[in-house]
């Protein structure tokens, strides 16, 4: 899986193997840091200026954490590969680590230039592009491999068309709060409640994307790395939690995605925040009182509908395990695209990517023809409501 978000990087000794995984690590260790240290919290209640000083509090953490990482990956490296080095001397050391740290640094700065400059998330379009380039090898291997025949293989295609469908529906299912516009009183009457007063507030089932799973992977690597060294290589509590299809590594990996779905929710949905802004807009959720009420409605319902969605997303990830041990996919590199993290990222992210394109594109068209003056001049609706 560390290949797999490296696009096959990691597997090739390539000066970018260690990928974006250190910047994920980083952020992962800010968001906690946010929790609990009250300086963070200040920082990011301070708007664009506090996500600016983050960003670069984060950019320096990722270096801290790329140099610890770097030196383990090269001695793995070269204890694996016998003669690769013929002289590992202080000097290629320093240069090696370094190249390492300057490869994750020039990833990270792209995928903040796609953040800002683009469209999407930089950083989750570069996984999900490391993810695709290493779909066709898996596809073919899948077909030639000996145990495998053209009638098996199609099932599979079928039944992976059936995950993808099934985490499409996870990524856009959502449950609506019906929101409706309070009578206004204009000139010493009551202006009526038309259609154009009732909207809704979009509550997703998943509302933490694909990032519960980047956060667990990202940690899952931990002891990846650990049984790499003399030290813990022959440890049996880490090698089994090191062995992606093993029990303790999914039951955890399982119980960490519920555990950060809940987390992810909490800090990215605020339902004081919707509450307030429903009480400056003059709207009400039926039957709900405004202010605190309503914020405790649906913090209610938030979490009514963040629990299956957070055991769908925890299965769909542990299922590629699942498969591969069932035997229902004969590679097992093949049976990482059946649902795990690679399909979740891939959906999430171009479902995400084609909503900001969608958006883009309709300000576009709605700035076109506010300078033709097609729409110069149109009365504003006094009403207007709550949409995802």
């Amino acid at each position: 899986l560390l290949s797999l978000f490296t696009g096959g990087a990691f597997t090739r000794a390539s000066i970018f193997a260690l990928g974006i995984m250190p910047y994920i690590s980083a952020s992962i260790i800010i968001q906690l840091l946010g929790i609990a240290v009250p300086a963070v919290q200040k920082m990011q209640a301070e708007g664009e200026s506090g996500r600016k000083k983050i960003n670069q509090y984060t950019r320096f953490l990722t270096i801290a954490i790329t140099l610890v990482q770097a030196p383990g990956y090269l001695a793995t490296t070269v204890a694996g590969v016998p003669g690769a080095v013929a002289d590992p001397s202080t000097f290629w050391w320093f240069s090696a680590v370094l190249i390492l740290v300057c490869s994750t640094l020039v990833i990270m700065w792209l995928g903040e230039r796609i953040t800002d400059k683009g469209v999407g998330n930089g950083i989750s379009l570069l996984i999900m592009i490391g993810i695709i380039a290493t779909f066709p090898q898996a596809l073919i291997q899948e077909f030639i491999h000996p145990d495998s025949s053209v009638f098996f293989f199609l099932v599979e295609i079928a039944f992976l068309l059936v995950i993808i469908g099934a985490s499409v529906a996870l990524v856009q299912a959502l449950r609506k709060v019906p929101v409706q516009m309070a009578k206004m009183q204009t000139g010493g009457s009551h202006m009526p409640q038309g259609e154009g007063a009732r909207s809704y507030i979009p509550l997703k089932v998943n509302s933490a994307g694909v990032m519960p799973i980047i956060f667990a992977q990202a940690i899952m690597f931990v002891p990846l790395y650990l049984t790499q060294s003399e030290t813990f290589q022959d440890n049996p509590a880490l090698q089994s939690l090191a062995d992606f299809n093993g029990l303790w590594y999914n039951v955890i990996f399982f119980v960490m995605i519920v555990v950060f779905t809940y987390f992810y929710t909490a800090i990215t949905v605020n339902p004081n925040q919707m509450a307030d802004d429903l009480k400056r807009q003059n709207s009400f959720v039926p039957g709900v009182k405004p202010g605190k009420p309503t914020a405790d409605f649906l913090e209610r319902v938030l979490s009514s509908i963040t629990l299956p969605g957070s055991l769908m997303l925890a299965f769909i990830a542990i299922l590629p395990a699942i498969v591969f041990s069932l035997g229902l996919t004969k590679a097992q590199g093949f049976s990482i695209f059946f649902g795990g993290t690679s399909l979740l990222i891939m959906v999430g992210v171009i479902l995400d990517t084609l909503q900001q394109i969608e958006s883009y594109l309709l300000s576009r068209h709605y700035d076109g023809l506010m300078k033709s003056g097609k729409l110069r001049g149109r009365p504003q609706s006094p009403v207007g409501g709550i949409t995802g």
